[in-house]
């Protein structure tokens, strides 16, 4: 088609013109809400790096997860912020625990949200990696039982889904095996199955107080450079019992979303990541852009790509403008 035969402005002239063939809408059914729990009473610690979130004590993660139902979310992500560290994460499974406290003050107070726990021993460990570390490398093998028996202990305070993150091979296995032995076949599991090494992790680091002690995570995590990995990394975790796999980040990886959608059959998840969060908050600060506009064309691309859900620390505000 040519102009003047055709011509693509008919279409874009008015506002229920261009709401009549919008290929792509994002819904408040797509979105899921990061919170970070902490021990204590009242605590609301601001997140200096990410404008507008803060560690949560379990009062306030209550308040944050009615107000999530009441804008349409259905489902909040929990991370957790211990009060104790050591090298093997004794925290991360403790049934007193942050996050399992967070969890069942949740489902007592708003049981119509689904809670989601992310999975991983990074936030536990004092040393800072998200498995076990003998000699300074990271041992995988050993590092499966913990993981499978943090997932275990999320669901037994009353998890809905639970989320590995720690990207060691094997750990969806294993946790599918330990819940299904504890009579937990129904639960499924939210896999970062394609989680990338990157740079755009800094605020989360800070909110969650998981920054490595030494080195760099790239033994475990994804090379930027990769994308038949990718596939590789999903094939993976979907025959070891994943239900949903997710790209991490989101952004620079709409590629991978979209080739993801095209070849698996299974629901894709798109974290929307601190450091995608914190740029355009911080050039709103300066005078720079305007971070909701911006905020909202980058969810809509990722959904574009291919993304049924999507983690994003702007889910309220978005959730409220969609529900307006």
């Amino acid at each position: 088609m040519l102009f003047p035969d055709y011509r693509g402005r008919r279409l874009r002239a008015t506002h229920n013109f261009r709401r009549m063939i919008r290929e792509t809408k994002l819904s408040r059914d797509d979105l899921i809400l990061p919170l970070f729990a902490i021990e204590g009473k009242s605590v609301k610690k601001p997140i200096e790096s990410m404008p507008g979130h803060f560690q949560l004590s379990c009062d306030h993660i209550v308040t944050m997860a009615k107000d999530a139902r009441d804008a349409g979310i259905p489902a909040i992500i929990l991370f957790g912020v211990p009060d104790k560290k050591d090298p093997l994460a004794t925290r991360a499974y403790a049934s007193d625990s942050i996050v399992q406290k967070a969890v069942r003050a949740v489902k007592e107070k708003v049981p119509e949200i689904t809670v989601i726990t992310d999975v991983c021993l990074c936030g536990y460990t004092d040393h800072g990696h998200c498995g076990c570390v003998e000699n300074g490398i990271i041992d995988n093998d050993a590092s499966l039982d913990l993981l499978a028996k943090t997932a275990l202990s999320h669901v037994k305070a009353g998890a809905d889904m639970v989320a590995p993150s720690d990207m060691m091979d094997g750990r969806v296995a294993e946790i599918r095996q330990a819940l299904d032995e504890e009579g937990f076949s129904h639960i499924p599991i939210m896999s970062y199955a394609v989680k990338y090494s990157s740079a755009f992790y800094g605020p989360f680091r800070q909110a969650a107080e998981s920054a490595p002690q030494f080195g760099d995570r790239k033994t475990y995590q994804m090379d930027p450079a990769n994308s038949n990995e990718a596939i590789r990394e999903a094939t993976m975790d979907i025959e070891e019992g994943a239900d949903i796999i997710m790209v991490k980040p989101a952004l620079s990886y709409l590629d991978i979303i979209y080739r993801l959608k095209t070849e698996i059959d299974l629901p894709i998840a798109a974290y929307n990541v601190s450091g995608e969060y914190s740029i355009m908050k911080a050039g709103e600060m300066m005078g720079w852009v305007n971070a909701r506009d911006m905020i909202m064309e980058t969810l809509l691309s990722i959904k574009r790509a291919g993304a049924d859900l999507i983690l994003t620390y702007s889910a309220l505000d978005v959730a409220r403008e969609l529900k307006d």
